[in-house]
């Protein structure tokens, strides 16, 4: 966050290489749909779609025109079928339209920002020695850029070795190494934090002059975290005419005016209520007197919970996760820790012993909750809830990922009120069914309980100003 921004950069002095953004041919079975049956897709899948001549969605990888080595790499790593985004963004995207994407976090977001990207790059003229990339990717943290990174390789390997090539560059470690694999290797596609990504750029181990398919993952978690002025400095260094794709789970007023500013005639593509939790996730909540309460209900179901799958445990403050850990280590339960004082190498070992069940639960403050993709994650516990409702979104949407069910539990104590109330206004928007004990407890808060009574008075008068369901007097 204490980076300064990369400095502006007059676009009408460069000669920009021309670029081609449309390779979609929309299949014969997709043509065949009429408008009425294409909106009724969109309805039974939960699409709202918003923008001029938004491409109809597909319902096959077949349907979207990718090459026989792209679809022969998509079915070998187990993919049946496109996800909801998917369905519908990378039709989009293919076209070369910008596309604000709102989904669920689980949802397939990153497939459908990579596919598209490997057709985009292939089609465009070869790098030459010191340019590059071609694809940018920005996300918020390491865990995420790492799992993007990976997921890119995957894909990419379909050409086979070298003919796409990936590098990713976070904080954390060494900018030296990062400067040498950039510097003196050709990269098609770059998946960075913005801080690390505008020191490099600084230290010219890389340029942005080639840049035409720019993706913001995760955004949201980006300028909660104080990027804002990085983020916007390197969308204002890339070429105007680049295709941008900006991704989020939640859309608070200040992404919506960040996305105004750095898409040109975006489609908006929402899957679901925009802000709510997966419905593979079966979320659940406990009413305890106090945080001595929480860890004997933690200590008599943990151990039902390993033998389910992977446990996830986020609690406030760092100090909290050593201690939390110490006492599952005392009850012989294989424990790692995550959080923001680690070496990232200390991090990367645990999430490695994590994914490949040598842990059986991981305590983290919420630096886990974004970008950690862990199938076999079956219990997210909130030990202590989270600060505020998207950061709950994202914490319990570690598991419940790839249409595998998944279970959260959310604890909280007597004095945790004003959380109660935040998860009451999430259920509710999502039409779900809030428990009377949570109702209760958010009961206890004043604010919410003034909302509440005024909502409620404001109804028994009828509506408007003038009490009779209009304006004024009446």
């Amino acid at each position: 966050k204490d980076v300064e921004p990369l400095a502006a950069i007059d676009h009408s002095s460069i000669a920009y290489i021309p670029i081609e953004k449309n390779f979609y041919q929309e299949h014969p079975d997709v043509s065949r749909l009429n408008d009425a049956e294409v909106s009724q897709l969109r309805r039974d899948l939960d699409i709202s779609v918003r923008g001029a001549g938004v491409p109809r969605l597909g319902l096959s990888f077949a349907h979207f025109g990718l090459d026989t080595d792209l679809l022969d790499g998509i079915a070998a790593h187990g993919y049946r079928e496109p996800t909801t985004i998917q369905k519908q963004a990378i039709p989009t995207a293919l076209t070369g339209r910008d596309i604000i994407g709102i989904a669920q976090t689980g949802s397939g977001k990153t497939a459908a920002f990579i596919l598209p990207l490997l057709v985009h790059l292939l089609d465009q003229p070869e790098l030459e020695p010191g340019e590059g990339p071609i694809g940018l990717i920005l996300a918020p943290t390491r865990e995420l850029v790492q799992q993007i990174h990976r997921e890119a390789r995957q894909f990419a390997g379909v050409y086979g070795g070298g003919a796409v090539r990936c590098r990713m560059a976070y904080g954390g470690t060494s900018r030296m190494v990062q400067f040498r694999e950039l510097r003196h290797s050709t990269v098609d596609i770059l998946v960075a934090t913005p801080g690390r990504l505008i020191d490099l750029v600084k230290m010219k181990a890389t340029s942005l002059r080639r840049v035409s398919y720019l993706v913001l993952d995760e955004a949201d978690r980006m300028l909660d975290l104080g990027f804002e002025p990085q983020v916007r400095s390197i969308c204002e260094r890339i070429r105007p005419d680049r295709q941008t794709l900006l991704f989020s789970a939640t859309f608070p007023r200040k992404i919506d005016h960040l996305a105004r500013q750095i898409t040109r005639d975006p489609v908006r593509i929402a899957i679901g209520q925009i802000g709510e939790a997966n419905s593979d996730i079966r979320q659940h909540f406990h009413i305890l007197p106090d945080d001595t309460a929480k860890w004997e209900w933690l200590r008599v179901h943990i151990t039902p919970y390993c033998i389910e799958g992977s446990v996830l445990i986020f609690v406030a403050r760092m100090g909290e996760v050593d201690i939390l850990a110490e006492g599952l280590h005392a009850m012989g339960i294989e424990c790692g820790t995550i959080h923001g004082g680690m070496m990232q190498s200390e991090r990367d070992r645990v999430i490695r012993d994590f994914k490949n069940d040598k842990l059986s639960v991981v305590v983290a403050t919420d630096v886990a909750a974004r970008g950690l993709d862990i199938k076999s994650i079956r219990t997210v516990i909130n030990y202590d809830p989270a600060r505020d409702i998207d950061s709950h979104v994202h914490r319990i949407g570690r598991t419940g990922r790839a249409g595998i069910k998944g279970d959260a539990h959310t604890l909280l104590s007597a004095k945790e009120s004003k959380a109660a109330g935040d998860l009451v206004r999430l259920l509710e928007s999502a039409g779900d069914s809030v428990p009377t004990e949570v109702m209760s407890l958010a009961m206890q808060n004043p604010k919410f309980r003034q909302s509440r009574d005024w909502t409620s008075h404001r109804g028994r008068r009828g509506g408007g100003r003038g009490g009779r369901g209009g304006r004024g007097r009446g």
